[in-house]
This record gives structure tokens, sequence and C-alpha cells, in this order.
């Protein structure tokens, strides 16, 4: 509603994918909703690569809930931020400097909407953000961790409250878990990817938090 500008993830596709035909016209069985957009939100969270997580189900047990397409990742939100800066960079070295200036505009006013829309007061995390239903997700996920990653954080005091929530629920006896949510998907608990942990090594390191990213990398 203030015109803030964020991304999401979203495949034009309405159809079965072909690796996974036959299982995506079951899945799509289950759910009231037409096909066609049981087909293009599970399109959609495979683009994000986190195929699948509970991250974008209504019900975190139910792949039939998805609903990919009504979600702002904050990791894919810090990651366009990251390359608004990149370019903004990129164009100044270059003597481009007007144009580097709109870069570095667009990526301010992102971070700004990630701080906005992402950042969970009550919890102390980064969570997605569900525009249609305008509020924050239930779901916690390592995504959280992308903006320490790339420092647009301003308040330290976020950064603290991150590394407590990692330490107090992620952390487990080898590594830190995707989600919270136990329910056989392979981007949820108990499962842990090897590019997540470095997320999270570096994203606390960046603010501080040495100890814990050393108890992680030891994990």
């Amino acid at each position: 509603d203030d015109n803030s500008l964020l991304n999401r993830y979203y495949d034009q596709g309405t159809t079965p994918r072909d690796e996974m035909y036959a299982d995506d016209v079951e899945t799509a069985e289950e759910d009231e909703r037409p096909e066609a957009v049981i087909y293009q939100h599970l399109r959609s969270a495979c683009e994000s690569g986190w195929d699948f997580s509970c991250r974008w189900f209504e019900e975190p047990e139910e792949l039939s809930s998805i609903h990919t397409m009504d979600i702002i990742p904050v990791d894919l939100n810090a990651l366009l931020y990251h390359l608004e800066k990149t370019i903004a960079r990129a164009y100044t070295i270059q003597g481009e400097e007007a144009k580097g200036d709109d870069y570095e505009e667009l990526a301010q006013a992102r971070m700004k909407a990630v701080m906005e829309y992402c950042w969970d007061e009550e919890s102390g995390f980064f969570r997605d953000y569900d525009f249609v239903k305008k509020e924050i997700t239930p779901v916690p996920s390592l995504a959280g961790l992308f903006p320490l990653f790339f420092n647009m954080l301003d308040d330290p005091a976020k950064a603290e409250s991150v590394a407590q929530v990692v330490e107090q629920q992620f952390l487990k006896p080898g590594g830190l878990s995707s989600t919270l949510v136990k329910n056989g998907q392979q981007w949820d608990a108990p499962n842990g990817w090897a590019p997540l942990q470095w997320i999270a090594i570096k994203g606390l390191r960046n603010y501080g938090q040495d100890d814990l990213a050393a108890t992680l990398k030891n994990r």
C-alpha cells in the first residue's frame, strides 16, 4: 500500500512439472483451488530452490496448501538488495555516477521495505511476508539470516536478537535446521543445507557473533 517495491518468486507455467508430472497432479487433486493455480504455486516454489518447504504452505504439513506467489521471501529480497548495490558500485566505477546513484537509491528503498515488512518484532527474527493476508508468515526459517549476510542491519540489537533465535531454536548437534517443522519435506527440519550454514556463519560474524559462529562451524 505504501508503494514499496519487493519481489516474489513467480512462474508463468500453469501445468504440472514434466519431471514430477504424476506427483503434481496428485497434489492438485488434494485442494479445492483450480489445478492451474496449484501448478503455478508449485513451479514458483521450485524457482526459489527451496522445493519444498513449509515456508510456502498455508498448513505446514500439507504440500497441497502451497501458496508461494502470495509470499514476499526475505532471502530473495536480500539477494536483490545485494545485486542493486553491486550494480550501483559497477556504474560508479565506470564513471556513470548518476546511474550508480539510481541503483543505490533502489537498494536503500528495498532495505527499508525489508525492515518494514519482514522484521518480526514479536519473535525478534526476519520472516517472509504474506502480502495477500498482509502479515508475517508463521514459519521461521534460515532465510532470516540473509539480511545479516548482506549487512542490511543498522540496528545491532536486531542482529543480537537473530543470533539468540538461531542458538535457542535452530542450532542442533549437526548444524542448523532449515526450519523448525518436521514434515518430510527436504527443506524443512531436521535437514540442514550447506549453503545455509555458510550464510548463517558469515552473517553472524558480520555482527560480532563470533562465538556462536564458531560453535556452528564446529558442529
